[in-house]
């Protein structure tokens, strides 16, 4: 669900955040030690109850008489700490995430902060950053379309099968084409899914059709290129791709082979796509062979049309 290199990023933040806490700490122990003695003297003698415990325990001995006297000097330690102007806990290992202690995991579930910060990652990734802090299901307004009946009824239609897509998401592989002009809520609509479906950990890519066609092109004829450098690669292993403008690209047999070929090989993973166009359903009939035109307009896609003015123009 996660990519590998945004679950390894995770990881290595997560665990720098270890590090640092930890070092801080260590820091702070150290500061006190050269600016005040008493303490140091404290941490000398606690060290040597801790080994004490450890021998007497290994020895079958009473460690109970141990065990208060270094009840005794942590209290003491915690005293002269506030006696000095410091929180008691000033030398304590402070993490971000006081469940997994900066691990990542609780026992071996996923903690709540890696899974966040994988969100987090997936969403940069993807390519939508931006609009999703400004777009989701939660602030997309029916109000402009109450004005024709006909247009309100078809994007209350659209939002509920929108967001079942993205409610519903783990447990399906549908396919959506949006279908409108530009400012009638594609963008909008197609951004709200990729948020939840994001949230629920899976790994979203949204690009232009051109930008798509490019870097396909940039493999096909750049030579010596190991797997791990392919530039198109991540189009065919995402979880979802949301591919925008369809119809925008500079129309060549490469281009319509490259978009087939991704189409297709997605739908034969069991990949979900949803594909935006400005077109009309006629118009992707003139511009692509009817191979393409039977995968996104037949049983394959949920066709979702979008009219009305545009609402960017309005606003």
């Amino acid at each position: 669900m996660y990519t590998r290199e945004n679950y390894l990023s995770a990881k290595a933040e997560i665990e720098q955040r270890r590090l640092d806490a930890i070092s801080t700490a260590e820091e702070r122990n150290l500061e006190l030690g050269l600016d005040h003695p008493e303490i140091k003297k404290i941490d000398a003698e606690l060290s040597g109850t801790g080994l004490l415990i450890f021998k007497t325990a290994c020895m079958g001995g009473d460690i109970e008489a141990v065990r208060a006297r270094n009840t005794e000097l942590m209290a003491q330690r915690r005293a002269l700490l506030v006696k000095l102007g410091y929180p008691e806990d000033y030398t304590d290992v402070h993490y971000t995430c006081s469940a997994c202690s900066d691990t990542g995991f609780v026992g071996t579930k996923m903690c709540s902060c890696l899974k966040q910060l994988l969100i987090t990652k997936n969403i940069k990734s993807s390519g939508m950053g931006k609009l999703i802090d400004k777009q989701s299901f939660e602030n997309f307004s029916l109000e402009i379309y109450k004005s024709n009946p006909d247009n309100l009824a078809r994007m209350q239609r659209n939002l509920k099968i929108a967001k079942a897509f993205a409610d519903n998401f783990a447990s399906h592989h549908d396919n959506l084409l949006l279908i409108g002009t530009t400012g009638t809520g594609k963008t909008h609509i197609s951004t709200a899914i990729a948020k939840v479906v994001i949230s629920q950990g899976f790994d979203v890519l949204y690009d232009s059709v051109q930008n798509i066609v490019n870097d396909f092109e940039k493999d096909k004829f750049k030579s010596g290129y190991s797997p791990s450098e392919s530039a198109s690669e991540k189009y065919l292993e995402c979880d979802l791709l949301i591919i925008d403008d369809l119809g925008a690209e500079f129309i060549t047999q490469f281009s319509v082979s490259a978009l087939y070929n991704l189409i297709n090989t997605r739908q034969n993973k069991g990949l979900s796509t949803i594909i935006s166009t400005n077109l009309s359903a006629g118009e992707l009939a003139g511009k692509y062979e009817g191979r393409i035109y039977s995968r996104i307009i037949g049983a394959d896609y949920t066709v979702l049309r979008f009219e009305g003015d545009d609402h960017r123009i309005i606003r």
